[in-house]
């Protein structure tokens, strides 16, 4: 069973970091000002700020701050300011017993979904596919807080992740498997294939998003994903939504999923709202989930944070 960290209680300390990409000064700012106003205190990482071109920092210093955190006993969430590129680069430079002996909650989504699956394999820790500091701002709709919020305080299981009542779950190929789940943002679970941090997909439930990708090359990162065998040995297959992401040659994403994913006869779930969404339900990485496509539930079986 996957290690839980503590529950987020109002009054607590947040970590903000810069993994990848920079981030404006302002924006910033704007989300620690509404951390604060929600009730929590803030303690900043030393390269938050920095910017060198598309990198905030140099690797070392990127992973030199999310360490300080893991090791600071006041912080009980880290968040990082966004994702961007670049957050494989500080995988080298971090202590997976520090952060064994040390478990947070760690959210985002985008490339920091490479973090998050490997804080599971090699930590066992579960985090949370969820906000960043850029979503701390009065355009984020009230939903996105309150799916974060809900999971990283309830201590009891199981509970469900559920779309806003507009955005339907939808079933397309029927079954109800039970599983780990992994994955994330589309681009960065390729980007792992033949590293050491390669995602591990054995009997698991693969989630998988994209944002802003033309869907021949959706198609493509799919077809790479299953020459390494990632659509054969999963459980299940979860597609959240692909959000601006234009046709290509006359197909579409649902086009590109009924004609790739639906022959591997997985069950297979599709318009999970999560990541680059404009709704953002919150997925426990790393959790025990049981997806029911003809039902259209996904439950989490177990608890995510503990007392």
């Amino acid at each position: 069973m996957a290690t839980k960290p503590r529950q987020l209680q109002r009054g607590d300390t947040v970590g903000i970091v810069t993994l990848g990409s920079p981030l404006a000064a302002n924006r910033i700012n704007e989300g620690i000002r509404m951390l604060q106003t929600m009730g929590l205190k803030v303690v900043v990482g030393d390269y938050v700020y920095s910017a060198n071109g598309f990198l905030a920092a140099t690797p070392q210093q990127r992973a030199s701050d999310l360490m300080k955190m893991f090791k600071n006993p006041e912080v009980k969430w880290i968040l990082p300011s966004r994702g961007g590129v670049g957050v494989a680069g500080i995988l080298p430079f971090l202590d997976f017993n520090v952060i064994k002996q040390n478990p947070k909650i760690v959210s985002g989504y985008s490339d920091i979904t490479i973090l998050l699956n490997v804080l599971f394999e090699y930590a066992n820790l579960i985090s949370f596919q969820s906000l960043l500091l850029l979503d701390f701002n009065p355009e984020t709709p009230p939903y996105n807080f309150n799916q974060f919020f809900a999971a990283t305080s309830t201590v009891t299981a199981p509970w469900s992740i559920i779309n806003p009542p507009e955005v339907p779950l939808i079933g397309v190929v029927p079954g109800n498997v039970t599983g780990p789940i992994v994955g994330g943002n589309l681009t960065s679970f390729v980007d792992t294939l033949g590293t050491s941090f390669e995602i591990n997909t054995e009997d698991r439930i693969l989630l998988l998003e994209e944002t802003h990708e033309p869907i021949n090359t959706v198609y493509r990162y799919l077809s790479h994903l299953a020459m390494a065998g990632k659509f054969e040995d999963c459980a299940g297959i979860i597609m959240g939504q692909c959000t601006n992401c234009e046709p290509s040659y006359g197909k579409s994403y649902a086009d590109l999923i009924n004609e790739f994913l639906v022959p591997f006869g997985k069950p297979l779930l599709t318009n999970l709202s999560t990541a680059h969404s404009y709704y953002k339900a919150t997925v426990p990485i790393g959790a025990s989930v049981n997806m029911d496509t003809v039902k259209r539930t996904l439950k989490v079986m177990e608890p995510v944070v503990k007392v």
